[in-house]
């Protein structure tokens, strides 16, 4: 029983740090955003939470795209990640297909432009391949 009790209470922690995580992508300070950025990346590399993101997809996507749009190399490399770990959380189904369809305009956007930062354009060619194999449900 208790040991039960301690791991709700650890996933507890580890969803409030992750909402934490997610607020502070709309922080003012690019600083706060990219380490932000980096704590999600951490966590979702490390950790399933497919639950947790079904249900903050759409929040995690707006503010995953305004880091894109608003963000300069680091931020948007960081982004990309991000993203594409949001959509091998989110499979192949529906929600990672929806996620990848909000944000691939401005993933080829940044993928083009050649005054972005070529972390930021690697990063975006990544995710834009690995959430196109992944939640592509239209072929072309």
């Amino acid at each position: 029983g208790s040991e039960a009790a301690s791991e709700q209470g650890q996933e507890e922690e580890v969803e409030d740090r992750l909402k934490e995580h997610m607020d502070n992508l709309l922080e003012k300070s690019a600083k706060a955003r990219q380490a932000a950025l980096q704590s999600l990346r951490l966590a979702l590399s490390s950790k399933t939470l497919s639950e947790f993101l079904l249900e903050r997809r759409l929040t995690l996507t707006d503010s995953l795209e305004k880091c894109l749009k608003k963000g300069k190399g680091e931020e948007q490399a960081l982004a990309g990640a991000v993203l594409t770990l949001l959509c091998l959380q989110m499979g192949s189904g529906p929600e990672g297909e929806e996620v990848f369809c909000s944000l691939k305009p401005l993933l080829i956007s940044i993928l083009t432009d050649s005054t972005a930062s070529p972390s930021a354009r690697q990063s975006c060619a990544t995710a834009l391949g690995m959430c196109c194999y992944i939640a592509a449900a239209n072929l072309e």
